[in-house]
């Protein structure tokens, strides 16, 4: 009999931190591997944010903080969410935790009961159904194909409201895809969560200022004033500001709702890191200019990255409007012959493959809920990505 909880079974690991850790591990092992699986920047932290973090530490900003975040961080984002999103918050509807990830999850073990349902748009980040299921609930994905920009439909998103419908997750600019929804898309969604009271709105925006092409960001809330008693805003400094492994992420929202997500925090980790917080405070009010030099960067590799996948037989990239990612469908490899002579019978089959002869890491889309595709992460060096484009041009120009 295993000693290990139920619920354990109800998760799968995380795909894309399975594919980091292979990549390292060929690395490690003289492998000229090019890993395009992690979502996070190549470029530094700012030196100012880290001149803060170094400046707390001497200044013995070292102990426990209040578990919900520091009232110096509440007030940066408090101005940060009237500033860029139009949204007002007092200080007791604001939540600091460990990463975006501990926020989303603090908010769906404090909400949900056994069997309510929370739609996800697929593909969804990895970690959205794993934490719904660990929290109890059931995972309702909406597959939003590419024919659609991989963004919902409001008639979709109608039909699969159930009187067990208690979240809706949005993620714009998304991980996996880099689709944004625009304003007038976002409205089309908010218009049919107005007609439906029960079902709270957790939208995810932390890609937020990774846009592209003059698209304009808007977030649920400030769209449907009418959602904003029932809409948590989560956020983090983790992408737009280089802060990966800081972990700090936030959210804006109902006061009592925010209030139990504090009581799970304390009864878990406590409050985050103090010094990262510190961090963050300067991140948030300081000079934002580096941001836009960063994005310059990015989306010449989104345009070099798609341009040449489009150019490997057998592979359909569409263009992102944001984040960092691109998610081509790899539909025409699919039952062609790897240079192993393996079969490729699905998207898993597709990076295994790719992996193995020619020392790209990417992530299968099946981990993301829509294959045959794969995600690849352009927040790496501009000639790694150009390498391993080629690359992958070779291999799926070897299938047979």
């Amino acid at each position: 009999m295993s000693f290990l909880s139920a619920s354990l079974a109800r998760v799968k690991p995380s795909a894309t931190i399975a594919v980091t850790d292979k990549a390292r591990a060929l690395k490690a092992a003289g492998r000229n591997v090019i890993g395009l699986g992690a979502g996070e920047p190549d470029f530094d932290t700012p030196g100012n944010i880290k001149l803060a973090a170094i400046h707390a530490i001497e200044a013995g900003k070292t102990k426990y903080t209040d578990v919900g975040g520091i009232p110096e961080l509440k007030e940066a984002i408090i101005a940060k969410f009237q500033r860029e999103n139009g949204l007002t918050y007092k200080p007791n509807q604001i939540i600091v935790g460990t990463g975006g990830k501990q926020v989303l999850y603090n908010a769906l073990m404090a909400t949900i009961n056994p069997g309510d349902e929370v739609i996800i748009p697929a593909p969804y980040w990895v970690s959205y159904p794993e934490m719904v299921a660990l929290a109890g609930g059931e995972p309702v994905a909406i597959v939003c194909t590419a024919e659609h920009g991989f963004k919902l439909q409001p008639q979709d998103l109608e039909k699969a409201i159930t009187p067990k419908t208690k979240w809706i997750i949005l993620n714009s600019p998304s991980n996996p895809t880099g689709a944004a929804y625009s304003r007038a898309e976002l409205k089309a969604i908010t218009d049919v969560l107005v007609k439906h009271p029960h079902v709270w709105v957790m939208t995810d925006d932390m890609y937020e200022h990774l846009v592209y092409d003059d698209f304009v960001f808007t977030t649920p809330a400030q769209i449907e004033p009418k959602l904003y008693d029932r809409t948590l805003t989560v956020n983090g400094v983790s992408k737009a500001y280089c802060m990966t492994g800081w972990r700090i992420g936030y959210a804006g929202g109902p006061a009592e709702l925010i209030k139990a997500m504090q009581t799970i925090q304390s009864q878990s980790t406590s409050n985050p890191s103090s010094i990262a917080q510190w961090a963050s405070v300067e991140a948030l009010n300081g000079p934002q200019d580096f941001i836009e030099a960063n994005n310059k960067v990015f989306k010449e590799r989104r345009d070099l990255v798609v341009g040449m996948l489009n150019q490997a037989k057998g592979i359909d990239c569409p263009r992102p409007e944001g984040a960092f990612y691109v998610y081509p469908s790899c539909a025409g490899t699919i039952g062609k012959t790897a240079p192993s002579g393996k079969v490729l019978a699905n998207d898993e089959d597709f990076v295994t493959e790719l992996l193995e002869a020619e020392g790209v890491a990417v992530v299968q889309g099946s981990a993301f809920g829509l294959g045959p595709a794969f995600r690849i992460s352009y927040a790496t060096k501009t000639s790694d990505l150009e390498d391993a484009c080629k690359r992958i041009q070779r291999f799926c120009g070897n299938l047979r």
